[in-house]
């Protein structure tokens, strides 16, 4: 086995190499931490630490309510998130076992062994078979074509489908390289392999490399040494630390909770002051029937003080909604299915569907404002197709398989064939390194004669594999054309000037058949999908010369890529111009009218790509990112700050001068600006000139950066989630180039590629094709957004409106601390009473029909800036609550504060009763409240919503009407049953509730009908002929009255609908018009 050194500038002696170990999806728990862990997790969030005082607090010192009733509900949220939490990071361990523990063959002790891939170490021969992945960073030893060449796929790396082809090193005592690095895109990966055999030097480049996550292709086996492993792969080195993803809704909570707490705080500091204010009196302090004791006497007034506001805060601390957090998440964790249930984000063709990985993002997906995406393999099939060509001027195009000049038929007489014309076809048929595999397994392989079947090429037989698409493309419509026939001739290949970024360009050279002349053919690169294709001839004397120069630089240690580049320069000069080609670059489907889409639902889309430049624009032009009529702002090729700043500062200038002299195009979404930069001109301006870069790019409505390496793409993304904005940004891709992008991003999306998985593993959601965004944006993501601060507001709102009364009862009793509720109903009025609807709710609800979402995008702009989260909506949903809870207290104190004998034999009701009776009222308007809302009805909402009040009148004439044995006190007993045998309470019941609900419904009303917005108003357009016909009416009507009775019937009535449900399309449904 060759013992492998890692030579570095401070260390010169071998270093200890790491396990072939790989954390792709970077998981959090591992069985020993996971309860510790997970735990500090759960208590940094604010709702869950305080609970957990207040549990703490209940249990030292003398309570008004039992520790049971902050205990129990607290289990049960941890509880719940630890199991979720748990079976998702589960899922993460499984999904990198799979890759660790995958079955590879090595060399041990002279002979070929199974093992698993995480047990490779550096220095280890490694065998790989056709169609597998390389399980490290092997260097090739050795292959089964006789060539010593292997051809490999990069799919899962970069999205790029076509072949490369990696050659042998000649094997020795020792193989030296540099330390790991991340550097994937340069041209020798800045890692060079040197091998020393006999004093012998030869240098070793990316051609002899085979990269972790790539896959051997056209060849039966080979043997490599493994030189990097585990995270110390380019693959891994280029992933960046994944952090823990917070959507903006969980920190709207946050915030939210903060100002509850400061709520809670008052309440409690208040009641303190009030009831020794009220104390001040001694009748008050010391009351006849209620002796202190010697002890209370004498303690400390300030530790009586602190007792006492610690008890007012346990009293009132179910205004902080403990089991928000747990309906949060399963709310996330059941939604996330319906994803994954859409069909119409299955891919027929690949059987795939959309797959979450995590379920806390789902209401993100409603907020994007930014979409970074990569190009190859995302928006294109990366499959190319050749069109036309130009040969001394005349224009051809292939028609069934001929090329035919423009104006002629496939009909037309051949006719003879210039020897320019020859001489370009011969050129295009030679100039490529294209692989042939054939299908039969007889058929020899690499050193075999490819010409020794059936008169020459069998196209049905034969597959080419090529490093370039676009040499692939131009080969194959040689193959079909009859015109390869007129030339069937053996070249001997000399050299392969390979292509690279600076020259654009890759040569061959050949000898002719009859031996006397050798020959390049140069394919340039020459702008968009287009190549220009020219040669040139050498006599024997200048091969001679040409061949030395080339042997000097290809074996050069120092400053090789120089003198390679100049040794190809004097090579690739004084050429012969043939003709030209066009290559179509095929888009995925739909891809223009995603981009369009996502434009209107005011989303920006940037083009993140490592192609030139000419190919990227030539993309974004035929997929609509850019438009030909857009002003094309082009940042290229600065290699220092000067005109970086220049450059900038003018399309500033331009900028700004065309959005005042243009107000209306910002104004209509008419596309006017867009932005090219590179790789190098971009590290340029972000390191010297962020500020003024990021107002360029603000001002633009497209941006497109070529010649990105994999961290520069997620640089951008942070440069934009980082700034003053705060916007939401979504990255896509399908390549492992694009896992830092994905993993910097707010929402990450992996792109399930024709190989290899390592965006998706990495991703937070992953969808088959480009075009599936537009769904799972405008509809699941506006869906789950409403949803869940639906729920949010909801869960703030009915707390409040469950401990206000509690602290208006406090004026009524002294600030004694006595609890308005049993403290039954105080533990399960969260977990049972009014769970369930909510639940419910953000699981089904839909606004509009989803056909609605996907047709009118801008409906998307609605949601957008989290505003159904914003403070004025908080303030709305907070002072309704203390609105309704006023009208719950007094309304029954009306009730009963004068007269308590509502009874008809003359018995009184006592405080419990008082309690309930505001209970029972709170618990029917707030699940009326979320029926209010609630837009769209089945089965399951009919369901929870009138079965949970149901269930709480169940409960109580079970809980009040038997003596459990077990309770020390039992102070509802019968308390139930009174209350509902009085005729009194039930219509107090009824009119408490009218009270509190008829304003909103009022306020609905008016609000659609004088300042309805773009949901409302294709709720209108969507909902049903009745609907339309009503609000028609009420436009018309000149009596008000009758106008407002018509929008009544629209917007209040259940109007049942033939419509299913996109995920359940067997339930019944019917629509709420509100």
């Amino acid at each position: 086995t060759p013992m492998r050194k890692r030579e570095t500038s401070w260390l010169s002696n071998e270093q200890i190499f790491i396990l072939n170990v790989v954390f792709f999806c970077l998981f959090q728990y591992t069985i020993w931490n996971f309860v510790p862990k997970n735990l500090f997790e759960q208590f940094r969030r604010i709702a869950n630490f305080y609970f957990l005082v207040i549990f703490l607090v209940q249990l030292m010192i003398d309570t008004p309510t039992s520790p049971v009733t902050s205990g129990l509900p607290l289990f049960f949220v941890i509880t719940v998130t630890a199991i979720k939490q748990g079976y998702e990071d589960w899922l993460r361990h499984k999904a990198d076992n799979e890759v660790n523990g995958a079955p590879v063959f090595v060399v041990r002790s002279g002979s070929l062994v199974q093992t698993r891939s995480k047990n490779i170490r550096v220095g280890d021969i490694v065998r790989v078979a056709k169609d597998e992945t390389f399980p490290a960073d092997l260097a090739l030893l050795s292959s089964d074509r006789g060539d010593g060449t292997c051809h490999i796929t990069t799919a899962s790396l970069d999205g790029e489908t076509n072949l490369k082809t990696v050659k042998c090193l000649c094997q020795g005592p020792t193989v030296s390289c540099l330390c790991p690095n991340p550097i994937i895109a340069t041209s020798i990966f800045l890692c060079i392999y040197v091998v020393f055999v006999c004093f012998y030097v030869r240098p070793l480049g990316p051609e002899n490399l085979l990269l972790r996550g790539a896959r051997l292709k056209n060849t039966k086996e080979i043997f490599g040494v493994a030189v990097y492993t585990g995270m110390e792969s380019k693959m891994a080195l280029n992933y960046k630390c994944k952090s823990q993803k917070r959507s903006a809704v969980e920190k709207s909570m946050n915030t939210f909770l903060i100002i509850y707490l400061g709520i809670l705080l008052f309440e409690a500091i208040l009641s303190t002051i009030l009831k020794y204010a009220w104390q001040a009196e001694d009748k008050w302090d010391e009351p006849f029937y209620n002796q202190k004791t010697e002890q209370e006497r004498n303690s400390s007034p300030i530790l009586k003080f602190i007792s006492d506001f610690l008890a007012f805060l346990v009293l009132y601390n179910f205004i902080i909604p403990i089991s928000l957090y747990v309906t949060v998440e399963m709310q996330k964790f059941l939604g996330s299915f319906f994803i994954g249930w859409d069909l119409d984000l299955y891919h027929e063709e690949s059987d795939q569907k959309a797959q979450v990985n995590t379920s806390d993002l789902n209401e993100e997906l409603g907020q994007v404002e930014y979409v970074f995406t990569d190009k190859t393999g995302t928006l294109t099939e990366n499959e190319m197709h050749f069109r036309e060509c130009s040969i001394n001027g005349t224009k051809y195009r292939e028609v069934n398989g001929k090329l035919v000049p423009e104006g002629m038929t496939d009909d037309s007489p051949d006719g003879s064939t210039p020897h320019l014309e020859l001489l370009f076809l011969k050129a295009v048929s030679l100039c490529h390194t294209v692989q042939i595999s054939y299908d039969q397994p007889d058929c020899p392989v690499g050193g075999g004669d490819p010409f020794s079947h059936a008169n020459g090429f069998s196209s049905n037989h034969m597959e080419y594999y090529a490093s370039s698409p676009d040499e692939k493309a131009l080969v194959e419509s040689k193959v079909r054309s009859t015109r390869v026939s007129l030339f069937a001739l053996r070249y001997k290949l000399l050299h392969v000037l390979e292509f690279d970024s600076d020259r654009r360009r890759m040569s061959v050279i050949l000898q002719t058949p009859s031996g006397n002349s050798t020959l390049p053919y140069t394919v340039c690169f020459k702008g968009l999908r287009t190549l220009v294709v020219a040669c040139r001839h050498f006599s024997p004397e200048e091969y001679i010369d040409v061949d030395r120069h080339l042997n000097a630089a290809r074996t050069a240690l120092q400053q090789r890529e120089e003198r390679l580049q100049e040794a190809f320069s004097y090579i690739e000069r004084d050429l012969h111009l043939l003709g030209a080609t066009g290559v179509e670059d095929k888009l995925q489907d739909k891809v223009q009218e995603t981009i369009e889409a996502l434009r209107l639902a005011g989303i920006k889309v940037w083009v993140l790509t490592g192609d030139k430049h000419e190919t990227a624009v030539s993309v974004s032009l035929s997929c609509g990112h850019f438009h030909r009529t857009m002003n094309i702002l082009e940042l290229l090729q600065q290699l220092i700050s000067a005109p970086v700043l220049i450059d900038l500062l003018m399309f500033c200038s331009f900028l700004t001068l065309s959005s005042s002299f243009f107000p209306r195009i910002k104004e209509d979404h008419v596309i006017q600006h867009g932005l090219v930069v590179d790789g190098a001109s971009l590290s340029l301006a972000l390191r010297e000139h962020e500020k003024l870069f990021m107002e360029v790019c603000k001002n633009c409505s497209a941006v497109l950066c070529c010649r990105m390496a994999p961290l520069q793409k997620a640089k951008v993304v942070r440069l934009f989630k980082t700034s003053p904005e705060k916007p939401i940004t979504l990255a896509i891709g399908d390549g492992a180039n694009d896992v830092s992008m994905i993993q910097e991003a707010h929402v990450g999306i992996g792109i399930m590629g024709k190989e290899g998985r390592q965006a998706v593993r990495n991703s937070d959601y992953a969808i088959a094709r480009f075009k599936f965004l537009a769904k799972l944006l405008l509809v699941h993501g506006h869906f789950y957004y409403i949803r869940i601060a639906t729920l949010v507001q909801y869960f703030f709102y009915k707390n409040v409106c469950f401990i206000t009364p509690q602290f208006l009862y406090q004026f009524f009793c002294l600030f004694s601390q006595q609890t308005l509720y049993d403290s039954v109903y105080l533990t399960l009025y969260n977990i049972c009473f009014t769970s369930l609807p909510i639940l419910v709710y953000s699981l089904f609800e839909q606004l509009v029909h989803p056909h609605v979402l996907q047709n009118k995008p801008g409906l998307y702009r609605d949601i957008s800036k989290n505003s159904l989260l914003s403070f004025r909506t908080f303030l709305y949903w907070t002072l309704l609550g203390f609105c309704h809870a006023f009208i719950f207290f007094f309304g029954s104190y009306i009730l009963m504060g004068e007269d308590t004998t509502l009874m008809g034999n003359g018995q009184m009701f006592g405080n419990w009763t008082f309690g309930t009776l505001v209970f029972t009222v709170m618990v029917i308007t707030v699940t009326l409240k979320l029926a209010l809302e609630t837009h769209f009805w089945t089965w399951m909402n009919h369901f929870v919503t009138w079965g949970s009040i149901a269930f709480y009148f169940i409960f109580s004439l079970f809980y009040g009407g038997i003596i459990w044995p077990f309770l020390h006190t039992q102070d509802m007993y019968f308390v139930f049953v009174h209350l509902l045998s009085s005729g009194s309470a039930w219509f107090a019941i009824i009119i408490i509730v009218i009270t509190c609900l008829f304003p909103d419904v009022v306020k609905k009303i008016f609000y659609r009908h004088l300042q309805p917005t773009g949901t409302q108003k294709s709720q209108v357009t969507w909902g049903g002929g009745g609907g339309r016909k009503d609000k028609k009416k009420a436009k018309k009507s000149k009596d008000f009255f009758s106008g407002f009775w018509t929008l009544c019937r629209s917007a209040c009535l259940f109007n049942p609908s033939s419509r299913k449900s996109p995920v359940c399309s067997d339930w019944p449904v019917c629509i709420l018009e509100t």
